[in-house]
């Protein structure tokens, strides 16, 4: 069968050169912040709920007055396309960007999971969290993997983003 998806990226890696430390709990700077902070910031956002009460709407369809961005690309066909699509996945590729570095990359794909991305912005950093919300694994007739994942208080954004191969 043919495979449809997304993945974008080369290997993922934590920044060597972090600034902006302890106490700094900004969301948006000049400059990234370090570990000690983002770990903080993570941590505390970890146990909030959802920036939004529609959790879990990506399974059918997005609410009526939420823009639905909907991608899907080609990758290939058979088994191996699909498995490496899947590790892809579980490897956070899609995150894979000079512009971007999830924190943190070995985090497993699973509910309630929680990362970061720090994002830099044409001059300025931002940090935006989120949950994973639920893990599609589905091994019918047509194979399926992906996850969702929902903003949280202090992200950039609000609502769901679902990644399936």
């Amino acid at each position: 069968g043919r495979v449809v998806g997304a993945a974008r990226g080369r290997s993922m890696r934590y920044p060597k050169r972090l600034i902006l430390c302890p106490g700094n709990t900004r969301k948006v700077g000049w400059s990234k912040t370090c570990r000690q902070s983002i770990v903080q910031s993570i941590s505390a956002q970890a146990s909030q709920t959802s920036a939004y009460a529609e959790v879990g709407y990506s399974r059918r369809q997005a609410p009526p007055d939420y823009t639905l961005d909907h991608y899907r690309v080609r990758l290939g066909h058979g088994s191996d396309t699909f498995e490496r699509a899947r590790l892809a996945i579980r490897q956070w590729k899609m995150f894979d960007m000079p512009w971007i570095t999830l924190c943190w990359p070995d985090t497993p794909i699973e509910p309630q999971a929680t990362v970061a991305v720090l994002v830099s912005h044409l001059g300025f950093w931002s940090m935006n969290a989120a949950r994973s919300v639920y893990v599609i694994q589905d091994g019918g007739r047509t194979e399926k993997y992906g996850f969702a994942s929902g903003t949280l208080a202090e992200h950039g954004e609000k609502g769901e983003e679902r990644l399936t191969v």
